[in-house]
């Protein structure tokens, strides 16, 4: 039988929402690991309330709406549907302690295809060309600013004016931040694009009425151009630009680390024939 000595009491729903505590997130792990949850499992849900609560409001309260919000959130920061269903599952086992069942977003995303659409450097240099032969300056440096500094599109208003002034942006997920450096070529076609649209402050990709762009509105401005690039419209999104992003530098950090090994193994070859004991041991 359940012991009720751990549980928060159950009150009258309170439609302000409920206060997120670094205590209350503590004492619900500790009911985990008392229901005989694994090590893993429990570890996985601290990480995962430990993003809850960084991405809080400053009052760390969840209202309703809160959950929802936040789902979009990470899926527009690249995360799976599997992924951001952890997220929302260890949420919503802490709003069932709190005895706030009224806060919890129920159902689940339908898990992604197992194949999914990847777009190539050359794809993605045909989109450049078409939006520049087109004369579409911020379709251009849209999609430049996901494939170059993998920015989920969910942080794109954090690309400000004053960023690009200083060479950088600030980038947040999975309850850290950190500074993304802007190469130089795109910091350079970033500040030209700033003073010809008389930006002085604020995100730099803005509508007409000086509001950030939402996600829909970036994902149609890039799809505008895949036909006019022979591309296939399911690769014309922030997400694949980001993608590429990742794969392009794994690719090259491969490259670096198979260079630095063989490098070293030539240094190690040197040495032998300048200090070696000889031509090596017979083990037989």
């Amino acid at each position: 039988m359940r012991s009720t000595a751990v549980r928060a009491p159950r009150t009258a729903p309170d439609r302000s929402g409920a206060e997120i505590t670094p205590e209350a997130i503590r004492a619900y792990l500790d009911t985990l690991s008392g229901r005989g949850r694994s090590r893993g499992t429990i570890q996985v849900y601290a990480a995962r309330l430990e993003a809850l609560y960084a991405g809080l409001p400053p009052d760390k309260r969840i209202s309703p709406g809160t959950l929802a919000a936040w789902r979009e959130t990470l899926l527009a920061q690249g995360y799976s549907p599997g992924t951001v269903n952890t997220h929302l599952s260890a949420a919503n086992g802490l709003l069932d302690y709190l005895g706030r069942r009224d806060l919890q977003l129920v159902g689940q995303l339908e898990p992604e295809p197992a194949v999914r659409p990847e777009l190539t450097r050359a794809e993605y240099l045909r989109l450049l060309q078409a939006a520049r032969s087109l004369e579409k300056e911020r379709t251009y440096l849209l999609v430049k600013v996901f494939a170059l500094l993998g920015l989920p599109v969910g942080e794109l208003p954090r690309l400000t004016v004053e960023q690009v002034q200083a060479g950088h942006v600030l980038v947040r997920g999975n309850g850290a931040q950190w500074y993304e450096a802007i190469p130089r070529c795109l910091e350079q076609e970033l500040r030209a694009y700033i003073r010809r649209r008389g930006l002085l402050s604020g995100p730099v990709f803005v509508t007409r009425n000086g509001k950030a762009m939402s996600r829909t509105q970036v994902t149609a401005e890039i799809q505008s151009l895949c036909r006019d690039a022979r591309v296939d419209e399911a690769k014309g999104n922030p997400r694949c630009l980001r993608k590429l992003y990742q794969a392009t530098r794994t690719d090259i950090e491969r490259s670096v680390r198979l260079l630095a090994e063989q490098a070293y193994e030539r240094v190690l070859d040197a040495e032998q024939l300048a200090a070696g004991w000889g031509e090596g041991v017979n083990y037989r």
